[in-house]
């Protein structure tokens, strides 16, 4: 018998008669992906659609109960597993959003990434669940149906991108900075952690675009940019505040810690080399304000950004190319 006979052999025990054939015969020729699991898990039926959509033929999956490793790498239950297993509180973790799709028990939608390693291609797939049970009210199968969204996925990622990101210099821009401040200075009061703030400037820029105009004060913008995000960790943010002025959100580092940070910044752009006509120094330099505060309820983080910025203005008058720490006149943790 080969694995074709087999699938059918395998269908036809597991539901038999004309009706059950005919099922899946309509399943089959369904353009949408789909796939049934009967209650022990197994695959007893894998469509034609399903088949383009991982790269994984039928014969190979149907009998089995990993029908998971066409869609993962790792191990990981599908949808419909989670259903049969009754390990629906998990579905939260494992999928980037999920709803229930009527009143019904165990009628579910969700949505996520699936790495797809057969099919060579990472995509973003909806997915609906529905169980079907025998007279008795006993789960007898789970059918789990599957909409390719990577396009629209994608396209929303972009415009989210748009949102919050500056169009310049790629950087996070003033709102998603804002956001961001507010959410990691709640973050730090409710684990008593430090948040420290750095503010930079790009030191004579009126002159720079006076000597080489708006396209070269861009191109200026985008190296700066590029210098300070690479001293960022994965956790840190830094956004192109306004103009010609930054701003660098680190969470739980101590004042020590973003002096260092700040003066690693300052050298790598002084590093670049670009040269500033208009400026005393020849080359385009950034000066550095730096501010740290314990979060408590009575202070608001608009407090912390005017600490960071009185430093970035002291040292712009110290002499400019140079980094400035909080003084305890300042008012900063």
């Amino acid at each position: 018998m080969n694995n074709s006979q087999k699938a059918q052999h395998l269908m036809d025990v597991t539901y038999p008669g004309q009706a059950g054939g005919d099922t899946f015969r309509l399943l089959e020729l369904l353009a949408i992906p789909a796939f049934v699991l009967d209650a022990r898990g197994h695959a007893i039926a894998w469509n034609r659609a399903c088949e383009r959509l991982t790269g994984v033929p039928r014969y190979e999956v149907l009998g089995s109960a990993n029908a998971w490793s066409c869609f993962h790498r790792d191990p990981r239950p599908t949808l419909a597993d989670l259903l049969i297993q009754e390990r629906m509180d998990e579905v939260g973790a494992l999928y980037d959003a999920h709803a229930q799709l009527c009143d019904e028990p165990g009628h579910l939608s969700a949505e996520g990434w699936c790495d797809m390693p057969y099919a060579g291609r990472r995509r973003y797939l909806a997915v609906d669940v529905s169980p079907i049970c025998d007279e008795h009210g006993h789960l007898a199968a789970v059918v789990e149906t599957l909409r390719d969204m990577t396009d629209e996925k994608q396209a929303q990622i972009s415009l989210e991108q748009l949102a919050t990101r500056d169009g310049l210099t790629g950087l996070a821009n003033r709102r998603c900075f804002d956001d961001t401040l507010h959410a990691e200075w709640q973050r730090a009061l409710r684990q008593q952690q430090p948040l420290s703030l750095l503010m930079v400037d790009v030191d004579n820029f009126k002159q720079y675009n006076d000597a080489y105009g708006h396209v070269g004060g861009d191109e200026c913008l985008r190296r700066v940019a590029g210098a300070v995000a690479k001293e960022m960790r994965a956790n840190d943010l830094v956004a192109r505040y306004g103009g010609e002025e930054f701003a660098v959100i680190l969470p739980n580092q101590s004042l020590k810690g973003a002096a260092i940070v700040a003066e690693r910044m300052r050298c790598r752009v002084e590093q670049l080399h670009l040269p500033n006509l208009g400026a005393a120094k020849q080359f385009v330099t950034i000066s550095v304000g730096a501010a740290t505060a314990l979060p408590a309820p009575e202070y608001e983080p608009s407090q912390l950004l005017a600490t960071a910025d009185a430093a970035l203005y002291r040292a712009k008058h110290m002499g400019r190319n140079r980094i400035s720490l909080t003084r305890e006149s300042d008012g900063a943790a």
